[in-house]
């Protein structure tokens, strides 16, 4: 599987080229790309919804995708107009402009940082027949362990969300093709975190591929 179309920049900011191209949560966007189709927003940390950053990607018919509890919050900050402003609750599935979205829920079990009742979101986009999951940031719960997917991108730094071996546990369940942690090396988790992470993929499943992007 070629994963040379996926960026990860930092934290959860991901971009996904194909026939559209997808962002999800930009974060410390640097240059001016003005590219983005689709931007996804999983919630509201200032690590995943960074207006700066939007304005950076967003073009004229930028379409921007986010929690329905952040609706308020995104239409005052995130600078696209509301007539390309979607919002979604967990556990929905949509087609948007040919593009089909599954909207996952996203929350910790125990810890307080995403609570299931801000219902927060990831998404399983499929863009030219892959199947993206990205996670935003979660524990592994009941609700996760329903996707179906080709590819994962997951958090694996610990403390806000699942850690490496709870990950590597969790990817060993859903089976994708293939999986890209996030979430860690800066703000939370360790660089060694990522090999660490597939590493320990490897003594349970050695069929799914891990690819590096941090």
């Amino acid at each position: 599987m070629n994963l040379t179309n996926i960026t990860v920049n930092t934290q959860n900011s991901i971009r996904i080229e194909g026939s559209k191209i997808l962002y999800f949560d930009p974060y410390q966007i640097q240059s001016g790309a003005h590219d983005a189709d689709y931007i996804f927003i999983t919630h509201e940390h200032y690590d995943h919804f960074e207006p700066e950053s939007i304005a950076r990607l967003k073009k004229a018919d930028t379409r921007l995708i986010a929690p329905e509890s952040m609706k308020k919050k995104a239409l005052a900050e995130a600078g696209i107009t509301s007539e390309n402003c979607v919002f979604y609750q967990p556990g929905e599935r949509h087609e948007d402009q040919g593009l089909l979205i599954e909207t996952v829920p996203a929350y910790n079990k125990l810890k307080p940082f995403h609570t299931k009742g801000k219902k927060w979101l990831g998404y399983v986009v499929t863009l030219d027949d892959t199947r993206y999951y990205v996670s935003g940031d979660t524990d592994v719960n009941e609700d996760i362990l329903k996707v179906q997917c080709d590819v994962a991108l997951l958090p694996i730094g610990g403390f806000y969300t699942m850690d490496w071996k709870q990950a590597a546990e969790y990817v060993a369940q859903i089976k994708p093709k293939a999986v890209i942690p996030t979430h860690y090396g800066s703000i939370v988790g360790k660089d060694s975190d990522g090999p660490a992470f597939r590493e320990a993929l490897e003594t349970f499943n050695s069929d799914i591929r891990v690819e590096l992007k941090l």
